[in-house]
């Protein structure tokens, strides 16, 4: 892989840590290559290793075994040169101080940082400038975040859940700088329970269960591989039983069912099924579409736990 192009690198990386019942692995020998301009969602039940597999990027803990990259160099010089920044979901805010104080504050403590009123507006938080941080909302306090984690112009942003307490529009806002940040070459890496959010933000999804990624590719990708495709199509009523026998003889179908002459069909392969619906059965207003990503993350995870 051209280091150039890459951005975050983990090959065979375990993490064990001791316990009174013995060692306990956290993280079980995970690849993971993630390239530079991508957004990647990082997905997995409580305990999956997430957590660790993102303090590890940070260097915030070391590898049992296995290697970690950030930008072509140790995770904890990326993040000591300022080319890695985070968002966590929370601490690290000092109450008393106004919102544009805090940014100050910690702009001072860098070398080198982009001007305090740019990461504002960028972060959508100067109309609220003069606000103590103690009068600000969750939403609004993830916004200061994020505006800190600019600061340093990094190459590499990880975020813990970071539209936390936010509404509708200021996720919508958010994640529009994010994919502006993308094009612009910044990678970013989120870990987040809202499916949804993963689903129409991140361009990658990499989903963990047991200290391992159990599956990794785009949205449609995910959805397809866990749950097949669902094709919904009409057909005439009085065949409506006819074809639902023959439907149910296709290895290629999962499920069926019907409803006054539309029909609902989950299916390993969604053209052989919307072929023969069309040219057999006489189908029409044929849909095709992929299972939703709660199903899939329900899925592979009960898979990977059996």
């Amino acid at each position: 892989m051209d280091t150039q192009q890459t951005a975050v690198e983990l090959r065979g990386v375990v993490k064990e840590f001791r316990t009174g019942g013995g060692p306990f692995r956290a993280v079980d020998g995970i690849d993971l290559t993630i390239l530079r301009g991508e957004i990647v969602a990082l997905l997995g039940p409580n305990g999956a290793g997430k957590t660790t597999t993102l303090d590890m990027v940070l260097g915030l803990t070391a590898p049992t075994a296995g290697d970690v990259s950030v930008l072509g160099s140790a995770p904890h010089r990326a993040v000591h040169d300022g080319q890695v920044s985070a968002v966590l979901q929370s601490g690290g805010l000092l109450r008393d101080l106004t919102v544009r104080e805090t940014v100050a504050l910690i702009a001072s403590t860098f070398a080198k940082t982009l001007p305090v009123g740019e990461v504002m507006e960028r972060a959508g938080i100067t109309a609220i400038q003069k606000r103590r941080v103690s009068k600000c909302s969750g939403g609004e306090q993830q916004k200061l975040r994020f505006a800190l984690a600019l600061l340093a112009d990094p190459d590499l942003l990880i975020l813990d859940e970071p539209t936390a307490g936010m509404d509708v529009t200021a996720r919508a806002e958010f994640w529009d700088r994010m994919r502006e940040d993308a094009r612009n070459g910044r990678t970013v890496i989120f870990a987040t329970h809202y499916l949804e959010e993963a689903d129409a933000f991140a361009q990658r999804i990499v989903m963990v269960a047991g200290g391992r990624v159990v599956a990794d590719g785009t949205t449609a990708e995910i959805r397809a591989t866990a749950t097949g495709r669902r094709v919904h199509a009409y057909v005439d009523a009085a065949r409506e039983a006819e074809v639902v026998r023959a439907l149910e003889r296709m290895p290629e179908v999962l499920d069926v069912a019907s409803d006054a002459g539309r029909l609902h069909v989950q299916a390993s392969d969604s053209d052989a099924v919307a072929r023969a619906l069309l040219i057999e059965h006489g189908a029409h207003d044929l849909e095709i579409a992929a299972g939703s990503m709660d199903d899939a993350f329900r899925l592979i995870t009960e898979r990977a736990s059996a």
